[in-house]
This record gives C-alpha cells, structure tokens and sequence, in this order.
C-alpha cells in the first residue's frame, strides 16, 4: 500500500485454531491517504481490526513562527494552512487580530470577505468531490470539477496577483480593492458552475457503484460527531445543523439567506452529499453580497497603527511615512489581551488564540484545525470496514494534512 508500507504476521491460537493478523503501515506515502498521513492498521483477512492515524509528518512549527513575527508577516503563514482555501484561513486570521483590537472593518471590507469565503468554499469542494470520485473509481469527475477550479483560481490571480497562496486579508482590511468588472466576471463563474454541479450529481449520486462505496460506509452518529469535536460538513452530515456563519455570524453572515444542508446517517454518502450542496449555497450567498456590495472604503480608516497609510499619501505626507515606517518595522500595534475566534472554513471550523502582551508580536497564538479533529474519528469508524474502504473513508472526511500538522 505505497512505497513506505511495511507487513509483519502475527500468529497465535484463538481456541486451539491458528490465525494471522497482519499490521500494515499505509502511508505516509500513498495517495489515498491525502497527504503525508500515517495509517497504522491491523488487519484479519481484508477487514481492518485497529486504525490507528500517525500525524507529524508535515509539522512546519507555523504556530511558533508566529510569536517571533509580526502579525502583518504572519498573513502568507495562514494560507500554508488549508492550502486548498487560502483566502478564508487569511479572513480568519484578520478578524481574530481585529477582535482583540476592538476594530470593526466597513460594510465593504465585510461583504468582499464573504465574497472570498465562499469562493474559497467552492475552490476546496470541488477539489475534494474530484478526487473523492477518483478514491471510489470514477474519474470523470474529477475531470470536471477541477476545470471549474481552475477558472477560480483566474479570479483569484486578478484579485490577489496569485493563483494559490494569496495573502489577501489585512488586519484592518484587505490588500487593495476589488478590480474593476472582477465582480461581473464572479457572477459569469457563478452562473456556468451550476451545470457543472448538477453533471457531478448525475455522474455520482444514483450511481450504483458509487452507492455501493458510500453507503453505509462509516456512519458516524450524532452523539460520535459531537463527542468528537467533529465541525463543518462532517458534523452536519450526522444530523447537526451547526454553523457558524449561522449561529455566530461575522462579516456580515447575518444578512444573506441560505440554507444550512443536514444528513441523516453520517456516512460517506451523506458527507458527499452535504458538500455537493454546499456548493449550490454558496453560489446563493455570493449572488447575494455582490448584489448588495456597498460603497466605501475597502479597510478600516481610522486604524491608525494597526493598518499601513495609502501609498499616495506616503509618498507625500511626513506623518503618514513615519507611520508606514512604524508598520513595516514593527507591525500592527494592537492591545494587551486575549482573543479566540473560529471561521466556518471548508473542512471545519478555524479557530485562532492569539494571546498579546502588546505591540506588534503575537505573545502567543494557537490554531485549532478542523481537520485535526476530523482525523480524531478515525480509530471509530474505520475498524469493522474493508481495507479497500479506506480510500472511500479518508475521502469523504475531507481533510488537508496542512491545517492538521501545522
């Protein structure tokens, strides 16, 4: 099962009979395990007995970084996270920095977050339905789905000047404003994605052998999703209409209606069928904020030391150079205090603790993943299945070992 999986027999009598179990490593090097993810496994004949997930394999010590930068060059760090949606990690991240400055950004500011959230959302669905069709044998999604990523990832170079680590969100704000007719390009996107949507639906959803892959394939209950921490489209698949963007909104989630899609078994089947309409809610919220997208300024002006003057004026006016001086030097100046925010990102919630002495350095700052929790279910779910439901398992949770190492 890859290039570093490893089998040793166990042999022992069980009632005067002979039997061998076998303990198998899949991974860290295989591509169903999504990553450098570890499975330590123990198997009777084809059935798995024990799942047991080795982490550590990506650790990069980005929570550690951060207490020796500023809270301006810790920005390109969150989009190492969640590689798969950089633009929501960076929204997290500010607005967590925002809340422990008591600084509440415009109306616009908020609505072209959102805008990027849920783009963000689109991008890593759709990505994670293509190669979910590809662990359960049907390649053509994949196919699909990842033609429609690319004309996101379009958008997201002429709104960030890069494809995939984007950096865009600010303490305070965004990079720069939205580029003239990039919205009417989004509502294009937005109004061809359907189609797309509903061609995966029909490749997948009645589907026989698909069915047969997913259905009943590791339920997790309500109460294993809760006990478990389990967030995002993997605890609303069991059952639970939790939200944040819902049940604590921010940014301005309050005021777009969409709807909150709930399973009712848990399995792999139903987690797909969850994200596939998350997809379609999506759309529905960025139709809303790019309809009602106000007027002003695109950062909060009254963020004296915590967002960087217009280059206009610094090229002009003493007061405002010195004060971009003072930024680059020795970041955001924010308060003395302790702050924890969590944003409904594609694979769970992000939480943010940030833990300031003041000044421009985070003292301290933990990240709580949402796939770190989702591989927590594991050792429940996976014994009792086939080594070949594996791939179908680790699919349907949707996890990127970048926001579970850190």
């Amino acid at each position: 099962m890859g290039n570093s999986s490893s089998v040793r027999e166990i042999s022992f009598r069980e009632g005067g009979a002979r039997r061998e179990w076998m303990r198998l490593n899949m991974g860290p090097s295989h591509p169903a395990t999504h990553g450098v993810l570890r499975l330590r496994l123990e198997l009777d004949g084809d059935v798995v007995r024990q799942c047991d997930p080795v982490i550590g394999y990506l650790h990069r010590g980005i929570e550690k970084a951060a207490e020796n930068m500023t809270y301006a060059q810790f920005i390109p760090f969150t989009d190492r996270l969640d590689y798969l949606a950089p633009l929501a990690n960076n929204v997290a991240y500010a607005i967590a920095a925002e809340r422990l400055a008591g600084l509440r950004v415009p109306p616009r500011c908020e609505a072209i977050r959102v805008i990027c959230c849920e783009l963000a959302r689109l991008s890593s669905h759709l990505l994670g339905l293509g190669v979910y069709g590809m662990d359960t044998g049907a390649w053509t999604v994949f196919m699909y789905t990842f033609t429609e990523r690319e004309r996101l990832h379009t958008l997201f170079e002429e709104l960030t000047g890069a494809r995939f680590t984007t950096s865009y969100a600010r303490v305070g704000g965004l990079a720069r404003d939205v580029p003239e007719g990039w919205t009417g390009r989004v509502l294009k996107f937005c109004d061809g994605l359907p189609r797309t949507i509903d061609e995966v639906d029909g490749l997948l959803t009645r589907n026989r052998i698909f069915m047969d892959r997913t259905q009943g394939i590791a339920p997790v209950s309500r109460e294993q999703a809760l006990s478990h921490a389990l967030t995002g489209a993997n605890l609303r698949a069991s059952g639970v209409a939790a939200d944040l963007r819902k049940d604590r909104p921010y940014s301005g989630y309050e005021n777009y209606d969409f709807d909150i899609p709930v399973g009712t078994t848990g399995d792999c089947y139903d987690r797909y069928l969850v994200r596939i309409e998350e997809l379609r809610q999506s759309l529905r919220i960025i139709r809303q904020a790019i309809a009602h997208l106000p007027d002003g300024p695109w950062y909060a002006p009254d963020a004296r030391q915590i967002f960087p003057p217009p280059k206009s004026r610094v090229q002009t006016g003493m007061e405002e150079l010195i004060q971009n001086f003072m930024f680059v030097t020795q970041g955001p100046r924010l308060p003395a205090g302790e702050v924890y925010f969590e944003a409904e990102n594609p694979k769970g919630a992000l939480g943010f603790y940030i833990h300031s002495k003041g000044g421009g350095v985070p003292y301290r700052l933990r990240i709580r993943g949402g796939s770190f929790l989702s591989l927590g279910i594991l050792p429940k779910i996976v014994p009792g299945n086939y080594l070949t439901d594996i791939p179908a398992i680790l699919g349907s949770l949707d996890f990127v070992m970048g926001e579970c190492d850190r």
